[in-house]
């Protein structure tokens, strides 16, 4: 047994009019922090306040999950955007998202980017000075996650911002420690018992077997498992049950709605 706590997260309001993409529902009810797409890279207005108002009906803090103006890519394909224009891009996700938080009866409480900009900020410096000034210039009390050792978590530590290192459930790892490319085979990870053990050794071990054996050290503040996975929240309900009977608390990095 442990006294380890740890934050569970998953990309949640994904879906867009008539297309669904994973159970928003389900997942809500084993994670305690959800990043929210804010209409950018995915969701559209009755989404996201369908999915804003669900987190909080269950307890579960609200992120926003901004991300490159891209809904036909997902938000997964880099985009050489301007600084200024990126800082007004996600400072009009985080906006719209707050809506949607308040008329629930909470309000967003950290950012996460997604996607192609949570990979290239890692280490295009003036995206991630972009990203940083948005959140500062809005709300510089708002937590960011982020990948440990990333440009972007750099920046917002000597902005002053609160940074949140985050590791994944079912991404592999290179043996620098960033995520690798999705366009590699083998990038993420579909074994339910293969990821729960992974997130076992990351949150007591605080290590993580790169794709080439080689064993990375890990020491995150939060879990994020992808909600549009297939087999997404038998893979939740899997490591959550790891973790339980590890002796591991799952609670929010922040305080939950309402605080």
């Amino acid at each position: 047994m442990t006294d380890l706590t740890i934050d569970l997260n998953a990309d949640l309001g994904e879906s867009f009019g008539q297309w669904t993409l994973g159970d928003d529902d389900a997942l809500l009810d084993l994670v305690s922090s959800a990043n929210v797409a804010c209409g950018f890279h995915a969701g559209d207005p009755t989404v996201l306040r369908r999915t804003c108002q669900a987190a909080a009906d269950r307890g579960v803090v609200i992120g926003a999950q901004v991300g490159y103006r891209d809904l036909a890519g997902f938000g997964r394909r880099f985009i050489d955007v301007a600084p200024d224009e990126l800082t007004n891009d996600v400072l009009y996700q985080i906006g719209a998202l707050e809506a949607f938080a308040r008329v629930a009866g909470t309000s967003v409480r950290y950012v996460k980017p997604h996607g192609a900009l949570y990979n290239a900020i890692v280490h295009h410096e003036e995206q991630a000075a972009a990203v940083v000034d948005a959140v500062r210039r809005y709300d510089p009390s708002l937590p960011v996650l982020g990948l440990p050792g990333s440009a972007w978590l750099r920046l917002a530590d000597e902005a002053g911002l609160t940074t949140v290192p985050e590791a994944f459930a079912d991404r592999a790892y290179t043996p620098v420690g960033t995520l690798v490319s999705r366009r590699e085979p083998g990038a993420v990870l579909h074994d339910p018992t293969e990821v729960a053990q992974r997130c076992e050794r990351m949150v007591t071990r605080h290590e993580v077997e790169a794709v080439d054996g080689s064993v990375v050290e890990v020491r995150p503040g939060s879990l994020c498992v992808h909600g549009d996975s297939p087999g997404a929240v038998a893979m939740a309900t899997d490591v959550r049950r790891r973790l339980d009977e590890a002796g591991v608390r799952i609670a929010p990095f922040v305080d939950g709605p309402g605080s």
